[in-house]
């Protein structure tokens, strides 16, 4: 069996009196893709930046077979965890370039960075194009391409990708879950995938747990999920 690269147990998000993540449990092994869907809400992004150390949690999470609790922020990027954020994150006032030179801030080995930006072109070619514009100048899909290269310059041993669909257009939707199938299968990523469109996430999972106001309710094989009744009614609309 793969080994286990994350383990979160009983992890839970308070903003004050709001519960927004009631003690939530599960794992990501290496090579997997493991989707966590659920409607707006529900507590997807609050796991995530939980586990990025961006926002208090209580309950234990370990990486790697490390512990997490109480690291910051920038240590959890060194270690591998890396998170492309819901809504991209990327700087707008800089330029395409300088995004991705700031992926690769925390690495030591610059001799590599290069060759690795250059696969990013491969993957998105559109970049290569823009790498002297300013990233303002990006439509949403070239933003999301952008914000995807530079979290793959950090080096990620894991890739928690927060609402990569959001926004849109369905042509460049379809294009970003064949990278996230491409970064998986050829090159081993493993990838944690918090998203609202359920039926792509499904499709394109190991595994999925469905979130509903902070807790789980459902988890198995993403191709079972997708078939399910409860599944298909909740949130692919069947």
């Amino acid at each position: 069996m793969s080994k286990e690269i994350l383990s979160v147990q009983d992890l839970k998000v308070n903003y004050g009196p709001i519960e927004a993540v009631k003690g939530i449990s599960f794992d990501v092994y290496e090579g997997e893709v493991v989707s966590l869907i659920g409607s707006n809400g529900a507590g997807k992004s609050s796991t995530l930046r939980a586990l990025s150390s961006l926002i208090a949690y209580s309950g234990q999470v370990s990486f790697l077979g490390e512990p997490l609790n109480g690291i910051a922020a920038h240590k959890v990027v060194k270690k591998g965890l890396i998170q492309t954020p819901e809504g991209r994150g990327i700087f707008l006032n800089l330029s395409v370039r300088e995004n991705l030179e700031l992926g690769a801030f925390l690495r030591k080995d610059r001799s590599n960075i290069k060759k690795e930006m250059d696969q990013c072109f491969d993957l998105f070619p559109r970049l290569k194009e823009r790498l002297n514009r300013s990233a303002g100048t990006l439509s949403g899909g070239e933003q999301q391409m952008l914000a995807i290269s530079r979290s793959l310059l950090s080096k990620p041993k894991l890739l928690m990708l927060d609402e990569p669909s959001l926004g849109l257009a369905p042509k460049i939707v379809l294009q970003i879950f064949e990278i996230i199938k491409k970064l998986n299968k050829e090159d081993g990523l493993s990838i944690l995938l918090v998203e609202q469109n359920a039926a792509m996430a499904l499709k394109s999972s190991h595994r999925a747990y469905v979130l509903e106001t902070g807790k789980i309710t459902l988890s198995g094989k993403g191709e079972e999920l997708f078939s399910s009744d409860a599944v298909r009614k909740a949130y692919l609309g069947g």
